[in-house]
């Protein structure tokens, strides 16, 4: 039996070879595939998730191949690549293996049914099903919908949220890592009066504040405003009280991180604007030795975010504060946002308040995971199973966290990958973080941001963050996004006719 791995373009240049391939690698899917399935039947009690978990499950099994040679081969026969098989793994085989038996003579009682029309088509019905169930049907000509995170003032400016939904946006976010209840009733209430005003839908999303690791009390050294590369941080277990003769001191919001801390571990702050090694690690605290920083030095201040990317900190997902919270947003959000959920107890974790809150309506509660980590990005197969086999699901890709986590230049391949597992899976994705972002600040949007948003058409969602342009934003977005659609349907071209040149 030929090794799918050891495939070169000269094995591969005779029809009846190929072929004969091709029902390997199935066999291969369909093994492989089932077996996955069957370990994960039992924790899926939502019938509609069904197709798309098996489907899921054989997409796991073929991307464990590598695939290029063989795609290579298929093109000259003009049969599909296989390069846009993720909702739909079985059929899309079945039908190049058919097609491509054809060609060879084969009898066809050795190869696969050709597969109905409606059934090549299952897996982009199931995704659109799945997706009208978390953020409810569009009420435009946009496929894509707009998520807008409201800002404080939002809870006494109705007017700022009519302006929003009007503009076209399909859901507000509210993060309740901000605020407090008296906000976030005054912003449903806007959201509710804009629905009734306008007539469209428009999703509420709550965001649990989770377990965000940020820097407390700051203290500089005397006569320091910033920090620089080759200077030290000394990140302590109490809040620090007098200066230190060199160090930059913090307390940490979630101080108990610093006995999973080891030395040599990497350290970013604010997004990546600082970052360091540890250094040493003692009863005062963990040492950083600051390896990046602009050349004028960077302000080290308080409420900033801090990511130990390679250390699997152990850290509960809900906080004392989230199981607050959630009393108050069982009662009024449509979609909970889970904040560094990493593993499937972690989804398990979370339904099991929401049933305690909710009895058996827990169910219709949707919820998003939010990927910020690389052992999310692991464990997302499970983190999905667990999630929309038992009710509406969604995935948000947290952009900033994750670059941070998994390294800036590999972004854009996991952003991707991401993207694939989750259409194999016919699961909804949300595109966030700092979307249009110097549009929504500044007015002005940058070239590179405008190329972004335009891929973003890829994800069923994509969230704005909030900004003093927000509003000229969401119409921008929603321009680039109706044009986009005409031109690109996830990783498919879309050949509309082209007017651009007189010709």
């Amino acid at each position: 039996m030929t090794n799918l791995e050891t495939l070169t373009q000269e094995k591969l240049t005779s029809s009846q070879t190929l072929l004969s391939i091709l029902q390997q690698l199935r066999n291969n899917v369909v093994r492989e595939g089932n077996h996955q399935f069957e370990k994960w039947r039992s924790l899926i009690t939502r019938d509609a998730f069904t197709p798309s978990a098996l489907n899921l499950a054989y997409y796991l099994a073929l991307r464990r191949h590598d695939m290029r040679e063989i795609q290579l081969a298929l093109t000259p026969w003009g049969l599909s690549s296989l390069g846009r098989i993720e909702p739909r793994v079985l059929p899309n085989l079945d039908s190049v293996i058919a097609t491509l038996g054809v060609v060879c003579g084969q009898d066809p009682t050795f190869l696969p049914k050709r597969p109905p029309l409606e059934a090549f088509f299952e897996g982009d019905r199931l995704l659109k099903h799945h997706t009208d169930e978390v953020f409810d049907h569009c009420c435009n000509n946009r496929t894509v919908r707009i998520m807008v995170t409201l800002p404080s003032d939002a809870a006494t400016d109705e007017h700022f949220i009519l302006d929003l939904v009007k503009r076209g946006v399909d859901c507000l976010r509210i993060n309740c890592a901000h605020d407090s209840q008296v906000e976030w009733e005054g912003m449903i209430k806007g959201i509710r009066e804009a629905q009734k005003i306008t007539g469209r839908r428009c999703k509420i999303f709550m965001d649990l504040g989770g377990p965000k690791l940020r820097l407390q009390t700051v203290i500089p050294p005397q006569g320091k405003k910033r920090i620089h590369q080759g200077e030290g941080l000394l990140l302590t277990p109490e809040k620090p009280t007098k200066a230190h003769k060199t160090y930059f001191q913090a307390s940490l919001s979630l101080p108990d991180v610093l006995a999973q801390v080891k030395v040599g571990a990497t350290i970013w702050i604010d997004d990546g604007h600082i970052g360091g090694k540890v250094e040493s690690v003692g009863r005062e605290g963990v040492l950083i030795h600051i390896t990046h920083s602009r050349p004028k030095g960077e302000k080290v201040r308080e409420d900033k975010g801090i990511n130990f990317p390679d250390t699997s900190l152990e850290l509960n997902p809900l906080t004392q504060k989230d199981r607050q919270d959630l009393d108050f947003i069982v009662t009024h959000a449509d979609i909970i946002g889970y904040s560094f959920v990493q593993t499937a107890n972690d989804i398990e974790m979370l339904q099991w308040e929401l049933e305690q809150r909710l009895g058996k309506d827990w169910r219709k509660v949707a919820i998003v995971a939010k990927i910020e980590t690389l052992r999310a990005v692991k464990n997302l197969p499970e983190l999905i199973i667990h999630g929309a086999g038992k009710q509406p699901f969604g995935v948000m890709i947290a952009r900033g966290d994750l670059a941070v986590e998994i390294g800036y230049q590999r972004l854009a391949e996991m952003q991707e990958e991401i993207l694939w597992l989750c259409q194999a899976a016919h699961v909804p994705v949300i595109w966030a973080t700092q979307v249009l972002e110097n549009l929504v600040k500044d007015s002005i949007p940058s070239r590179a941001e405008m190329t972004d948003a335009a891929m973003a058409e890829r994800a069923e969602c994509v969230m704005l963050n909030k900004g003093a342009y927000i509003g000229e934003a969401v119409t921008i977005l929603d321009e680039v996004l109706c044009r986009m659609q005409a031109h690109q349907l996830k990783k498919t071209p879309q050949l509309r006719a082209l007017h651009s040149w007189n010709i």
